[in-house]
């Protein structure tokens, strides 16, 4: 689960890490009333952040600096309502309806870090660079080195010794250490507390006067936690999301669109990711990722046949089954009353295997409509991808 900048910085500041004064507006007025408090607080400016999950936004024109409250208003009104594009949201780009007012930072330098699960090592890391303010993938593929880690102990956590040695890496000034320690094991309290799956500061800056901020957070969550968290679930922002997703969520099915043609129905997430492949491998392109799950009902299959036909991408759907817990009659059962419900009229083809197979493929065969099954995966994918190309 994703949040806003403004929402992982409130989360921030709960937890004693510093970040810049600021508000979130959802109007133009809101957003000149915060302008307003800042500069009569002191404040020699204002940045003005378009608020939606992606990055790039500066790139894209979403974050502004204003020097006076005229500026503020003007960018406001720029901003507020457009459709932002970045190298995240993709050519549609993603409509802007909030933004974050927030007070200028006299920066020396802009730093980076963050906190992910590295799978291969099983542990958490802890991820500082002196080259703030960019992609860190880019700094990644380009300069290994120039990122510095320190892998975390489940055991033990994370240590003031290990945000010593990034500090230092970091090259930080004497006077700036023992804050930038307070600042780090801060940060792992925030991740750790609220069961992140990612916790980015970019940048993390130094002031002229030796503070330290984090100017920009990203925090995302992981979902199977959120049972754990009410207040933390009350933040998800469906409207950030694609609306095939967030009706999939509602039927606990793991949905996610692709750009292809083709639509996938398959129980567990290693036979859906096979079956991306083999689709791909017979000249196809899969139009999302669904995973119904091996406990899966009559209810949600019809439910998951609905979103699939909701892509109006979709020229073919291949439902691949491996029938145990999930029997295949049932998918069966199920598949004919949603084809039947839905008056689906796109070419249908299965390849099912496993408990029950027979009788699925009885059920097929005696509903009266037209199905196409496939001996093997390859059998069937071939078969879908001729369909979606409109040859018989």
């Amino acid at each position: 689960m994703k949040i806003h900048e403004y929402q992982a910085k409130d989360i921030l500041a709960k937890h004693g890490v510093a970040v810049p004064r600021g508000e979130v507006a959802n109007t133009l007025d809101e957003a000149l009333d915060v302008a307003k408090k800042l500069f009569a607080n002191g404040a020699s400016g204002v940045v003005v952040k378009a608020q939606i999950h992606a990055g790039g936004r500066g790139k894209g024109g979403g974050v502004k600096v204003a020097k006076n409250i005229e500026e503020a208003e003007t960018y406001a009104k720029q901003i507020l309502g457009m459709q932002l594009v970045t190298h995240q949201t993709g050519p549609q780009g993603q409509k802007v309806s909030r933004l974050l007012i927030e007070e200028t930072a006299n920066i020396d330098r802009e730093l980076y870090l963050g906190i992910v699960l590295d799978r291969a090592a099983a542990k958490l890391v802890f991820m500082a660079s002196k080259a703030g303010g960019m992609e860190i993938e880019e700094v990644a593929a380009k300069d290994p080195k120039a990122i510095h880690k320190a892998y975390i102990d489940p055991a033990v956590g994370f240590q003031p010794y290990q945000a010593r040695q990034l500090a230092f890496a970091l090259g930080l000034k004497p006077t700036q250490i023992n804050e930038a320690v307070k600042f780090m094991l801060g940060l792992y309290k925030v991740y750790i507390e609220t069961d992140a799956s990612l916790l980015e500061i970019n940048p993390f800056i130094t002031t002229k006067d030796d503070k330290l901020f984090a100017l920009d957070c990203k925090i995302n969550f992981d979902d199977n936690a959120m049972f754990r968290h009410k207040a933390l679930k009350e933040l998800r922002d469906v409207a950030e999301e694609d609306p095939l997703e967030v009706e999939a969520s509602k039927f606990a099915l793991n949905y996610i669109k692709l750009d292809g043609n083709i639509a996938c129905m398959v129980n567990g997430a290693g036979l859906a990711m096979a079956t991306m492949d083999i689709i791909q491998y017979a000249g196809g392109s899969p139009a999302n990722f669904l995973d119904v799950g091996g406990g899966a009902n009559q209810q949600q299959i019809e439910a998951a046949f609905a979103i699939l036909l909701a892509d109006k991408n979709v020229q073919a759907i291949f439902i691949n089954i491996f029938g145990g817990i999930l029997r295949v009659d049932v998918l069966a059962t199920a598949v004919v009353a949603a084809a039947k419900n839905l008056n689906v009229t796109l070419p249908i083809v299965l390849r099912l295997e496993g408990t029950n197979v027979e009788e699925g493929r009885k059920i097929l065969e005696e509903s009266g409509l037209k199905f196409a099954v496939g001996a093997t995966m390859k059998d069937a994918a071939d078969i879908v991808v001729a369909a979606a190309k409109g040859v018989n």
